[in-house]
């Protein structure tokens, strides 16, 4: 009965760590999934009603992507923009945000290698953007659009000096779109409409953000990438809502009325996000179009009509987040701005009441030793004491049924024809000598958790992004990048990508993981029956193939709770009087 428990504990966290690898597993791009489309995304014909413009309303034909981003950039007028985390333009010809690069964030880790382009302009190979503006339901009303050129009273955007385009329409109306920008990533957006017209208008304000082309996402159960927004319906109880790209590429658009909330676009660790005016309603959209194969994706809010008479102006605040998702930065920014649930822009998933919490204590353990590893190890040390007595208890049990292992032999050999028989002295021995049979799964069962949890946060946490250990590990969030392929690196070749086959690139921790398994179930009681013992001979090998792609940092903690744990079952045993050496043999051997 104690070994098909064990077994079964066993074979679970196989299919848990198989689960991970086949079901989490990033697959292959799909052939032209990089597609570009410069298709205007029009809103349907709402008969008279304001509706936000698509993309390229005004601009006519789209541009050709055959120029460079940096030709693009450099084709127009721009307002420069320069702050400690961000570098890039504004475009006066439509006052669009659309050339944005961090700072901070270089695509890998390679100190030369590019920095994170973020936003890019119509006409280069992958436009995303954001543009604001008004809408009108009289649509003989000359209003900015993509081929406006504004005029600007400073050509630098900086935390210290925000920037105010301006537009007359020859009619009357002159509208002013005030940029202001902080020390990170966040945009205050203030549109301003003075009405010398000589009769009243009814104008609406939109923000939108438009993505050209379907990106190559990661493909993760785990990891939402694409569109969402949190929505509330009353301005008190707000929800969030994800969509994927080929969900929205079937529905076409989907609608959605909040009070407060927010839009917008993620990637795995970059955010673009429209933030409107928290105490009014707004029309928020996700949209698809298509044309020719291509994809394109737009997010919006539309607010209601402002009556603005002549002699008279209107203004209306919004905001715009473009950058890295840092959980404490959202955070602030939730409290600060009051947006609603903003930090759930970082994906934690449904069990965010056990990652969020560890993402804290590392975070918080990385600044005290200036290690995301060291954190690890630390943490590691913290949820073991927090489950101190557990353990202990456990491994008493564990000891005690290692110290029963002689007289478990004898019933074997006495009653092995007799299935029957055989469990239930084996279930009185238990009972006699106060043992547990289920010990040796508690362990296990605890560790399963925090494993979930930290590879949760290690995945979708920028802050670990290529965050360095010692040594070799310069990125706790990527695999191990030793093999055993070239011997570590002593062999002058780059190991081969291999596909699913990167299971045998094994590297140092894996193999160090393995070992550590290894020496913690020589401790454990082992399987009577020889097939059992076999199998249980051939985890340690198995969990290690299994966990050599996983992130290093992942590895790591694995290796050093399994450390732990063999220290801690080690003196136990001792304090029991259970040798840690060979296991015993039976007495009438």
């Amino acid at each position: 009965m104690d070994q098909k428990n064990l077994i079964l504990a066993i074979v679970l966290s196989v299919i848990i760590l198989l689960g991970f690898q086949l079901f989490f597993a990033p697959p292959p791009p799909e052939p032209g999934s990089q597609t570009v489309s410069e298709t205007p995304t029009q809103a349907p014909d709402a008969g008279g009603v304001p509706q936000v413009p698509g993309a390229n309303q005004g601009q006519g034909q789209a541009l050709s992507p055959s120029l460079s981003r940096d030709d693009v950039v450099a084709e127009s007028p721009r307002i420069r923009i320069d702050t400690p985390q961000l570098e890039g333009s504004i475009a006066l010809l439509g006052g669009r945000i659309d050339d944005l690069i961090l700072k901070s964030y270089r695509e890998t880790l390679n100190p030369e290698s590019d920095r994170i382009v973020l936003l890019s302009p119509s006409g280069s190979e992958r436009p995303y953007f954001a543009d604001f503006g008004w809408s009108a339901a009289d649509r003989s009303l000359v209003l900015p659009n993509s081929q406006t050129l504004w005029q600007a009273d400073y050509q630098e955007l900086r935390p210290d000096q925000p920037v105010t385009l301006s537009w007359n329409n020859g009619e009357g109306l002159t509208f002013q779109r005030r940029y202001e920008l902080d020390e990170n990533y966040m945009f205050n957006v203030t549109q301003t409409v003075v009405n010398r017209s000589g009769a009243a208008v009814d104008l609406s304000p939109y923000g939108l953000i438009s993505r050209s082309g379907t990106p190559n996402v990661l493909g993760f159960y785990i990891l939402h990438e694409g569109l969402l927004g949190v929505f509330s319906e009353d301005g008190e109880n707000s929800a969030l809502k994800e969509v994927d790209y080929d969900d929205l590429q079937d529905d076409g658009v989907i609608a959605q009325d909040s009070v407060g909330g927010w839009i917008g676009i993620t990637d795995k660790y970059w955010l673009v996000a429209l933030v409107p005016d928290q105490s009014k309603t707004s029309k928020s959209r996700f949209v698809h179009s298509a044309k020719d194969g291509l994809d394109k994706y737009q997010t919006d809010f539309l607010q209601a009509p402002i009556s603005i008479a002549s002699g008279s102006s209107a203004e209306n605040s919004s905001h715009l987040f473009a950058g890295a998702k840092k959980v404490l930065l959202l955070d602030r920014y939730k409290d600060d701005l009051g947006i609603a649930r903003f930090d759930l822009a970082v994906d934690f998933g449904w069990f965010f009441y056990l990652t969020k919490p560890m993402f804290y204590a590392l975070h918080w353990l990385a600044e005290q030793t200036g290690n995301f590893g060291v954190a690890i190890l630390l943490l590691t040390v913290a949820v073991k004491i927090a489950f101190f007595p557990l353990a202990n208890k456990s491994y008493r049990s564990m000891a005690k049924m290692r110290k029963l292992q002689p007289k478990m032999l004898e019933l074997r050999e006495q009653y092995g024809d007799d299935k029957q028989r055989l469990n239930q002295e084996m279930m009185e021995l238990y009972k006699k000598e106060g043992a547990n049979p289920m010990s040796g799964c508690l362990p296990i069962l605890v560790q399963i958790p925090v494993f979930f949890a930290l590879y949760k946060v290690l995945f979708v946490n920028i802050e670990m992004r290529q965050a360095p250990f010692f040594g070799w590990v310069q990125d706790l969030s990527a695999p191990d990048p030793t093999s055993i392929l070239n011997i570590f690196g002593l062999l002058p070749w780059d190991v081969p990508e291999l596909g699913v086959l990167n299971v045998i690139s094994l590297g140092v921790w894996p193999i160090l993981m393995g070992i550590t398994m290894f020496l913690q179930q020589q401790l454990n009681p082992q399987p009577t029956d020889p097939m059992q013992a076999k199998i249980f001979l051939f985890m340690p090998i198995i969990f290690t193939f299994l966990l050599a792609q996983f992130p290093a940092g992942l590895v790591i903690y694995w290796t050093w709770n399994n450390t732990l744990s063999i220290i801690q079952q080690a003196v136990i045993m001792k304090r029991a009087g259970v040798p840690i050496g060979r296991q015993p043999k039976s007495t009438s051997t």
